[in-house]
């Protein structure tokens, strides 16, 4: 994939859509890649952030804890990210991105806190490897792509929940068509290699 493609929104959300095709994968993935990001962001929070970054604590209450550490500097690259591709879904996705950045801080600083995240994140990762190797039917995406995969993943369920709401109905039938023909393209690679491998028996 090339440097434009990477941050162009149709072509980023055609290749990840078209290993996301099946409504019980997309349903899973729905519900584990934000308990990712937030295991993560847990597992993450007590590294430190580089030296050249200002340190900074604040406590909101209990459950809602800033910190300058690792997982911020993760929300803010996935953030520019986000933004860059499609800033409208990107600012209603900040909210989202700051309250599991805040609570994840807040959560790493409990006893046990490893154990539980750690549990938490791998069971998503089944569930979500179960959904493509039973729903899907294809191999995940990450394997293809692995940082494209890992970053655009929480903001492809993003676009999925605002779509479903609405969201810009003209880009979500344009992205639905090209990975409508990406998934046939596949499907037609996949068929061509088949017919070789008979052949070559």
């Amino acid at each position: 994939m090339s440097i434009s493609q990477l941050f162009d929104v149709d072509a980023q959300l055609t290749f990840y859509g078209a290993y996301h095709s099946n409504r019980i994968n997309v349903l899973i993935h729905i519900i584990c890649v934000p308990i990712l990001v937030w295991t993560f962001q847990v597992l993450a929070a007590p590294v430190p952030a580089p030296s050249f970054i200002p340190s900074i604590s604040y406590k909101l209450n209990d459950y809602l804890i800033f910190e300058t550490n690792f997982s911020v500097i993760q929300a803010t690259i996935y953030m520019f990210y986000y933004l860059v591709l499609e800033p409208t879904a990107a600012l209603l996705y900040l909210p989202q991105m700051t309250l599991s950045l805040l609570t994840a801080t807040a959560f790493s600083k409990h006893a046990g806190h490893i154990t539980q995240a750690a549990l938490l994140h791998v069971a998503s990762w089944i569930a979500q490897f179960l959904g493509h190797g039973l729903a899907e039917k294809r191999a995940p995406a990450l394997l293809d792509n692995l940082i494209g995969a890992l970053v655009l993943a929480p903001f492809f369920v993003h676009l999925e929940i605002l779509f479903k709401l609405g969201y810009k109905p003209e880009m979500h039938k344009r992205i639905n068509n090209e990975i409508g023909k990406e998934i046939l393209r596949i499907r037609k690679l996949q068929a061509n290699k088949n017919r070789a491998s008979a052949k070559g028996q």
